[in-house]
């Protein structure tokens, strides 16, 4: 059957795309280290330590998600050139729709295969810490944040992520003035480090009786959530703690008490704060991680040039130092700056649906790194 060849000259490069693809995940070390980690599970004394235990059976799951996620690629490979011998034996027309399903199958699994041999960063399978503030704009830049959190409100709960508030302030008038966000999931920074920027809004301002066209701007801080993964050095008396009352959402029982707290970090003035939680021990916790957060990036940006040159710009929250624009008025279009990726369904990208722009900045990263 013509359709049958077609489909079959169609697939024929995956073979050595997937051999590759093998190699840059490195299929055949993994499985190496899963028997040595599996071997040292076995001690009897393994347990003895909750922790660094627990730590190992992730890494475990880590590496036999990636193996098994490659061999059952593979596998469903060879399944639908076995289909379409058969198809063309029996030249029987289920058989070309089956094999037209599973090859379309194939290829959408071999893109998020794809994609996530891309996530190979240090740091890229940890949780994130999201932080919006409000730029230049006022109102509008208030309201333009209250939108983006949304965005990745709705974007945590398609990739069935679960999204923690640890910080929220109210604008003046409305909207958000900053909130600070934890996403857990798998690879949450590694997706979400793509985010990391000023975004852009220019629409017809709905705070604007005249109906006229506003640009506002906000800032997307992303952290890796490292918790316990790293060790720094911080002394308690370089740290100063500060309480007051909740302002955010919460209802009354938060607003009435000094539940709120405040970190700052004396060396280098970088401060974080949490006041979600009724509990002021809870919130000191949070503020205390975040904080643990941006010193470890502040270590990365001294180690890495180019991500403090991807920081550069960050006091500037204003016109030039965009990352991306989301044009509603005068026509409508959500562009990348620095991949040029487009996408005319403004409504859907609001939505959350950014899986596009995540994909298109992770492989413009990965040729920048060839």
């Amino acid at each position: 059957m013509f359709e049958l060849d077609q489909i079959g000259n169609e697939l024929s490069p995956y073979e050595d795309k997937l051999k590759d693809m093998g190699k840059l995940l490195g299929v055949e070390e993994a499985k190496e280290k899963i028997a040595e980690l599996e071997e040292i599970s076995a001690d009897p004394e393994f347990w003895n330590d909750m922790a660094k235990s627990q730590k190992t059976m992730q890494t475990i799951k880590g590496l036999k998600d990636k193996v098994n996620g490659y061999e059952n690629l593979v596998s469903k490979y060879e399944d639908i050139y076995t289909l379409i011998e058969m198809g063309q034996e029996e030249e029987d027309a289920e058989i070309l729709e089956e094999v037209k399903q599973e090859s379309e199958e194939f290829k959408e699994n071999y893109e998020k295969l794809r994609i996530a041999t891309l996530l190979d960063g240090e740091y890229d399978r940890n949780n994130a810490i999201v932080t919006l503030h409000a730029g230049e704009g006022g109102t509008e830049a208030c309201d333009w944040v209250s939108m983006l959190y949304r965005m990745y409100t709705r974007w945590a709960n398609k990739k069935g992520f679960s999204l923690e508030t640890l910080d929220y302030l109210d604008g003046d008038e409305a909207g958000i003035k900053s909130v600070t966000l934890r996403i857990s999931g798998p690879h949450a920074f590694g997706f979400l480090k793509s985010e990391r920027g000023i975004h852009r809004l220019i629409r017809i301002s709905p705070f604007d009786a005249s109906g006229r066209r506003h640009t506002s701007f906000a800032s997307v801080d992303v952290m890796p959530d490292v918790g316990d993964d790293i060790q720094l050095d911080i002394k308690e008396t370089d740290l100063r703690f500060d309480t007051f009352r909740s302002s955010g959402p919460g209802g009354q029982s938060v607003n009435t008490t000094s539940s709120a707290v405040r970190v700052t970090h004396i060396p280098t003035g970088i401060s974080a704060q949490c006041q979600n939680e009724k509990s002021q021990h809870h919130n000191k916790e949070s503020a205390l991680r975040i904080l643990k957060a941006r010193l470890y990036n502040l270590e990365l940006q001294k180690r890495e040039a180019e991500r403090a040159a991807q920081y550069a710009g960050k006091d500037a929250i204003a016109f030039g130092s965009q990352i991306r624009t989301y044009t509603l008025q005068p026509y409508r279009l959500v562009k990348d700056h620095r991949t040029n990726s487009e996408c005319g369904d403004v409504e859907a990208v609001l939505d959350g649906q950014i899986d596009q722009f995540q994909h298109d900045y992770l492989l413009y990263r990965h040729e920048q790194q060839r």
